[in-house]
């Protein structure tokens, strides 16, 4: 059976707009019967990514890239070591392996491949480039390519040994062969607490203005909330190692530095007019072999600040903790959490740091995998 690292976290946050929807509004979700705000995985996860090479979690080997404008980026390259105007080859070598561009020099869709397939598929090109520039294989490059040349593409682009790749996945509706099954699910994020939306309205003031002209250059509104946010994430080790080309050294490396992005990493929305840069006051990760199992009906009714003394971070902490309980109990589940909490709310031992946490984490998984 599959080993799982699960993490959990409180966040309090400040007033803030770190993800917003199509309106420019925060996003929230109803969750038991009333409003909660919403920050979804797709922000987490991209917060995540950002953090790995920010903050040097991976090397830049280790981390794909995601774009559209691959042709431009493999050109780029090719064009410092000499060899301009290649774009037409590099799109002819797309082609061969079934990657559409109808958009071209656009893909379809955003390429997420990693660092070093990159670097491989430029030398691929490089070496090629007489046959892909040729007007015969220009007109039906999956038909007159040579075997061993698309072969040596597609190798290029499936084989992958980036940790954002394999913790993530990627999907290729071209090539499905392509597609890599992600080793970790990052829920929403949700707020433990009701909120409702509220507006700052803000005005502009011109440094200098004319006579009959009002100081106020422009008047508008940012919409914004405050919440305690219940986050959760589950992290598949077996897929993950089957995912880097079963390099266990590697996707230990990667799950380290998940632990610590999933902790720190807070997404840049609106972090200019907010500055809401708050840590997580709680950190929970559990190592086990069950199945993956969110806490988040923990808070299924909303919490309030005054159900602790400590504030809304400490009465979420001790929701958790009792829905944790009685979900062990019932279930008879083996789920004892290593626990970082700075909220003193929770009963039991915990743990001073986040690198402490981190490395018990690691060392859980030696002993039981």
């Amino acid at each position: 059976m599959s080993l799982f690292i699960e993490f959990h976290a409180i966040q309090n946050m400040a007033p803030s707009c770190l993800n917003r929807d199509d309106t420019g509004a925060p996003k929230d979700a109803m969750f038991g019967g009333t409003r909660r705000a919403r920050v979804s995985s797709q922000c987490l996860k991209r917060a995540a990514r950002q953090m790995f090479a920010n903050s040097q979690l991976l090397t830049n080997e280790e981390l794909g890239i995601r774009t559209r404008n691959i042709v431009a980026l493999i050109s780029e390259k090719l064009a410092e070591q000499g060899n301009p105007d290649s774009a037409t080859a590099v799109e002819t070598a797309l082609k061969v392996v079934g990657l559409s561009m109808k958009k071209a020099p656009q893909t379809d869709y955003l390429l997420f491949l990693s660092q070093t397939s990159v670097s491989q598929l430029t030398d691929i090109i490089k070496n090629n480039m007489g046959e892909l520039t040729s007007e015969k294989l220009k007109k039906d490059p999956g038909k007159h390519v040579k075997g061993d040349l698309k072969k040596k593409i597609a190798e290029c682009i499936s084989t992958s040994r980036a940790v954002d790749i394999a913790l993530f996945g990627r999907m290729l509706a071209d090539r499905k062969d392509f597609n890599v099954d992600a080793a970790v699910q990052v829920a929403h994020a949700i707020s433990t607490n009701s909120i409702t939306r509220e507006s700052d309205f803000f005005t502009a003031v011109d440094d200098f203005t004319q006579a009959d002209e009002a100081d106020a250059g422009m008047l508008g509104t940012v919409e914004f909330n405050s919440s305690c946010l219940y986050r959760y994430a589950a992290v598949n080790l077996d897929q993950l190692v089957s995912n880097l080309g079963n390099d266990r050294t590697l996707a230990l490396k990667g799950v380290a530095a998940f632990l610590r992005a999933a902790a720190m990493a807070i997404p840049t929305g609106k972090q200019n007019t907010f500055a809401a840069h708050t840590l997580p006051e709680f950190v929970g990760v559990t190592v086990h072999n069950t199945q993956p199992i969110s806490l988040a009906n923990a808070f299924q009714k909303h919490v309030w600040h005054s159900e602790h003394k400590n504030g809304l971070a400490a009465a979420s902490v001790t929701r958790l903790q009792g829905h944790l309980n009685t979900l062990v109990k019932a279930y008879n589940l083996n789920l004892e959490l290593m626990v970082m909490d700075l909220t003193d709310a929770w009963e039991g031992s915990t743990i001073a740091s986040l690198d402490q946490l981190i490395e018990q984490s690691l060392a859980a998984i030696q002993e039981k995998n």
